[in-house]
């Protein structure tokens, strides 16, 4: 029998969440902005939030794979400085539609635009102020036993959507008419 991989990490008041906290489904995604499964499944979690509206609750946590993507790190970090100054989802989205375009000077650009503080942008860029926290991401996502992007879990689980996201719908739709 296969092994049900539990969420390692529970959500907390650092996550990154859309969504009620009262919930009764919680979807977390471990992601990475350089991975065009985690690009071409971001439309789709939208579209799940609104189908589901108030009774589900999305987080995202960074899981980039440096090995097959050189710009998710700082990808990742510019998300968490973004966040920093309240823009977290406007910088994913930015990332995801931007995704070929992840370099450092593209990033600060996108900063720009989001009309972040640049001097506090530019210092914890440089300082690799998020780096820590990017890596607690990985590493809770390792524990929880996330190989590769985009992994969702349901309700702790892990969820299999490697034949298509109509697996999440499915896991979502069962649980909420438990």
């Amino acid at each position: 029998m296969a092994h049900l991989f539990e969420l390692s990490q529970p959500v907390g008041g650092a996550d990154h969440i859309l969504g009620p906290s009262h919930a009764a489904v919680t979807v977390v995604e471990y992601g990475d902005f350089e991975c065009p499964n985690c690009k071409q499944a971001a439309p789709a979690v939208k579209l799940l939030l609104q189908r589901f509206n108030g009774r589900v609750r999305f987080v995202w946590r960074n899981f980039p794979l440096e090995g097959v993507h050189p710009h998710a790190l700082h990808a990742a970090s510019a998300a968490e400085a973004a966040s920093g100054q309240g823009k977290f989802w406007p910088m994913h989205d930015l990332l995801f539609e931007n995704q070929n375009r992840l370099e450092l000077a593209q990033l600060r650009r996108y900063a720009e635009r989001l009309e972040l503080d640049m001097a506090r942008y530019d210092a914890e860029m440089d300082g690799e102020r998020h780096l820590q926290r990017v890596r607690s991401h990985v590493e809770s996502g390792e524990r929880s036993g996330v190989r590769g992007t985009p992994a969702f879990f349901v309700n702790q689980r892990i969820q299999d959507v490697s034949f298509g996201m109509q697996r999440l719908f499915d896991a979502v739709e069962a649980l909420l008419h438990k």
